[in-house]
Parts: C-alpha cells; structure tokens; sequence
C-alpha cells in the first residue's frame, strides 16, 4: 500500500508537488485510482484520484480515518548529532519507525557537529511514517545549545544517559508507563562531566541503557526503544 503526506489534506485537496510527482510519474497512477494519504496529525484518509496531470494530482477524500495513539505519554530523545551524518540519519528513520513523539539536536561541549541542517532528516522522518504506516509525524527540532535545553520546562520524567561511574539505575526499570519522558543522549565523547553535574541539577535522572558500550545513534534507538516498549 502506498502512503501519501498530505500535511493540509483537509483545507487543501491536492498532494503536495513532490508526493504529486511521485504518484503520477512513478508509479502512473491515474484519475479513478485510489490512495491512502496521511495528515501527520493522526489521521489517514482514504481517497480517489480526481485529476493526474504531470504537475498535480487532486484527490476527492472518502473516508478519514483515525489513528489511536500506538503508545502513552510523550516520547522526546534530545541527542548530539553524530559527526557522519549518516549514523545520525539512519537514527530518526529506525526511531521513527519503533515509535517516538519529538527529536532535538544538542550542541555539547564535545559534540563534533556544530551545525546540522534538518531538511533531509525530515524527508527521512516523512518517509519512515509513511512506511511504518503511523499517522502522526514526530517533531523534528533543530540544534540547540545543551544549557539553554536542560533548563526549559519539560513536563514529565528527565533521564540522561552518560558513562561516567555513579549510581545508574536501568532505563528499563524506572520509566513508568503513561508518563511524558526526555531523555539526553551525548555525542561521540560523552557529555562533560560539567554538563552531566547541570543536567543533574535540573532535575535530570542518570540513567544506564545497559552494560554494553554503544554508540552515539545505537544509545538514542535503544533508549527510544526502551520507552517505547514501556509505553505499550
């Protein structure tokens, strides 16, 4: 089945041009067909082609169709992102399709990205949706600096993972189902032993993914993994 992003499907009958060109190009889908399309928002939609030309493709809607929540609470991984962008790509595609609500970028002492452009990580995040047929589109953040992030409000449970020696109890055993979670993964050096003490003292939990040592992505899916699993 073929999933369409329609982001204004209920004020705008009409794919947007890329889905368009997609649709009428690629696959040579005509008028009289149907398709699935999703506002992001928590709908599908079920509906007929209209008009297929080379440049547009409207749709005449048959059905909405809600999508019930596939998990509770609200699910945030803030992460450093890595310096191949690659790793940091194939992240928000995995995580988007185990399931998770809102994606930050954090500038930290050691990160060895400075600077990101979330053009691409958002075709990535539209796609995965697509794919992994959920209708709701994870908010994509842009970086922010790691001080400035920690000290905004955040209502719900606030984890940090890092690998400095302390007490670390498992993820896995102190989220508890329903509540909102953020949790801070750091780049390929780890967070500063300063920012892991600020973050402490803004009311963020240490935590630990397991006795395995992982990297910068494969932290962050796992931990999105973890509460997605917790919030079943």
């Amino acid at each position: 089945m073929h999933v369409f992003y329609t982001p204004d499907i209920q004020s705008q009958a009409e794919l947007p041009e890329e889905e368009a060109a997609h649709a009428v190009r690629v696959l040579r889908l005509q008028t009289g067909d149907e398709v699935t399309l999703t506002d992001g928002k928590g709908n599908f939609y079920r509906a007929e082609i209209s008009t297929a030309t080379t440049k547009r493709c409207l749709v005449n809607i048959l059905e909405t169709i809600p999508q019930a929540p596939l998990w509770s609470g609200h699910l945030h991984i803030a992460m450093a992102p890595t310096k191949n962008m690659d790793r940091t790509e194939w992240f928000a595609e995995k995580a988007t399709e185990i399931g998770f609500d809102e994606l930050t970028f954090l500038n930290c002492r050691f990160s060895e990205r400075k600077i990101i452009k979330t053009e691409r990580i958002a075709k990535i995040l539209v796609s995965a949706i697509k794919q992994s047929l959920k209708a709701r589109l994870p908010h994509l953040n842009g970086m922010t600096d790691f001080n400035r992030f920690i000290s905004q409000p955040f209502e719900g449970r606030k984890f940090i993972a890092h690998c400095y020696e302390g007490e670390k109890p498992l993820l896995k055993d102190v989220v508890r189902k329903g509540e909102d979670a953020l949790v801070l993964i750091g780049p390929e050096g780890d967070f500063s032993e300063e920012e892991v003490k600020q973050a402490i003292e803004n009311g963020f939990e240490p935590i630990s993914l397991g006795r395995s040592r992982l990297r910068t992505e494969t932290a962050a899916l796992v931990a999105c993994h973890i509460l997605n699993l917790q919030n079943q």
